[in-house]
């Protein structure tokens, strides 16, 4: 789980399948790995990098862990997967050099690069990706996300070293996304260890060490098969005080803060001599989740009534310094299907009060809010709890480490109220699954949204966008704001992502003068 305008979704929506897309894609990677010279550790001679980040991954496994830490850290950097998104949203080659649909849009056929092998030396060919993917079908234990995404695909066959060919169960227009990220990472199939604590892919860096409580350190894959890594060591250092991760970066001691979660310490780096701010955007939506099986949540008028009790523009400036996009349903203004439904329920606390009443909860309701501790949830809580008080609802925080907010919250679905930020790509769909931690069952809106997959390319658009609505009218959620991609790097660092439009904090694009 951590803003263009539609120009990216008509990109997206053309036919990026086409082996003419190839070469272009290939200029475009060749400008951007041009060489250059990274920093030196003093101490070993090594070129290095320091990234301070907030979420430490719980284990190295993306399979059976769902926290978007792991992914930051592995995706494309360690694992690679056929397709992978860029900074503007768009799906270019990885593995992948290109791919072609069907008529019928169900049967996907890739062509593999021949030069493409893991870090073991063994070649990463169709029977490794089937492999992949039939070593997570087979696995009951992988998380609810995995298991819903694999279920469209019908059958994965391995006709040639070269190409692999994909047959789904119905058209999906989300599918080829979803093989962007982990779902389509690649492991090597010789691999018999612990996914937990090693790695087996084909990427530029591979894990070196885990460091409970501190970092984690990728190193150099010497043998990449494509453009090598431009630094010997990475190591992601996590910070639980985003004060002490800013004096960090200040005294020296980091070369990127990877996500700023300080935004009004923006001004502490305005000194362009030593520091580079990069303001983007990212796919993250942060919502108060609502737990469906709690009796009153489970009633309309109650989620609007909350809805309506808080102010979320002043939440956004009082918790993250008004940097962000408000938003009122399951999309940021990256996805081509975004419309602006932050008005939908609109604050008006006289509202939830007379709706809370005529629900039934006018003499009062105890909600339990549960919350990570990540310095937006844990503000945005605070605001929270304050506003619905307002309205004679009791939120009783909860501040929870990461570690037991997934199996407690996201797991178990032991919580009435959640605030966490969604940056899966194109995560509308998690609305259509019964099973994900938000339990919301309603079938009229996974018609809708199974509707909108399945449609032709045309048609595609207006019917997300329905389905956009539909949540925003039912208030299945609460949604806060979109956050904003605040990065800073020093001035020696290069080829940052304007954009984060996936999990990954992809280090494949980074150098350092």
């Amino acid at each position: 789980m951590n803003h263009l305008n539609t120009r990216s979704g008509r990109r997206w929506l053309q036919g990026r399948w086409r082996l003419g897309a190839l070469l272009g894609t290939l200029l475009v990677l060749t400008a951007a790995c041009s060489p250059a010279a990274p920093a030196t550790s003093p101490t070993t001679g090594a070129h290095t990098l320091e990234v301070g980040a907030t979420l430490e991954p719980p284990s190295m496994d993306p399979f059976h862990n769902a926290a978007a830490s792991i992914p930051q850290v592995l995706l494309y950097n360690v694992y690679e997967t056929l397709v992978k998104v860029d900074s503007e949203g768009a799906l270019k080659p990885l593995l992948a050099q290109a791919w072609e649909l069907s008529e019928d849009r169900t049967i996907y056929t890739f062509h593999l690069n021949p030069a493409a092998k893991f870090a073991s030396g063994q070649a990463v060919d169709s029977a490794a990706v089937k492999a992949s993917i039939d070593r997570m079908k087979a696995d009951s234990t992988i998380t609810e996300t995995l298991r819903a995404q694999l279920a469209v695909i019908d059958s994965v066959e391995a006709p040639e070293p070269a190409k692999v060919v994909f047959t789904l169960t119905r058209p999906s227009l989300m599918w080829l996304y979803d093989m962007s990220s982990t779902l389509g990472m690649v492991v090597d199939p010789a691999f018999t260890g612990e996914l937990g604590t090693l790695t087996a892919g084909s990427g530029p860096y591979a894990l070196k060490t885990q460091n409970k409580g501190q970092s984690v350190v990728l190193s150099k894959n010497a043998s990449y098969w494509g453009t090598p890594g431009r630094f010997d060591e990475v190591t992601f250092r996590y910070f639980s005080d985003p004060n002490a991760m800013n004096a960090s970066m200040l005294a020296g001691d980091l070369d990127v803060i990877a996500s700023l979660q300080a935004p009004d310490a923006l001004p502490q780096f305005a000194d362009t001599t030593r520091f580079t701010t990069i303001s983007g955007t990212t796919n993250g939506e942060v919502v108060l989740g609502l737990n469906h099986d709690n009796k009153a949540l489970a009633k309309k008028a109650v989620r609007q009534a909350l809805t309506m009790a808080i102010d979320r523009k002043a939440l956004m400036d009082t918790v993250w310094n008004g940097q962000g996009t408000l938003i009122g349903s399951m999309a940021v203004p990256t996805d081509p299907w975004y419309e602006d439904l932050s008005a939908t329920n609109a604050y008006d606390p006289v509202k939830a009060k007379e709706l809370l009443k005529d629900a039934g909860y006018g003499s009062g309701l105890t909600l339990k809010l549960r919350v990570p501790v990540i310095p937006y949830a844990v503000k945005s809580a605070q605001f929270v709890a304050s506003q619905l008080r307002d309205v004679g609802v009791t939120a009783k925080i909860e501040e929870l480490e990461f570690s037991r907010w997934i199996p407690e919250v996201f797991t178990n679905g032991d919580y009435d109220l959640t605030i966490v930020g969604h940056v899966e790509a194109r995560d509308l769909g998690k609305f259509a699954n019964p099973k994900y931690y938000w339990h919301y069952g309603n079938a009229e809106f996974a018609k809708l949204y199974t509707a909108a997959d399945e449609a032709g390319e045309e048609s595609a658009i207006p019917l997300m966008k329905q389905a956009v609505r539909f949540l925003a009218d039912d208030a299945a959620a609460i949604w806060l704001f979109a956050l904003p991609n605040l990065v800073i790097t020093s001035t020696d660092v290069t080829g940052v992502s304007l954009n984060a439009t996936t999990l990954s904090f992809d280090l494949t694009t980074i150098a350092s003068r």
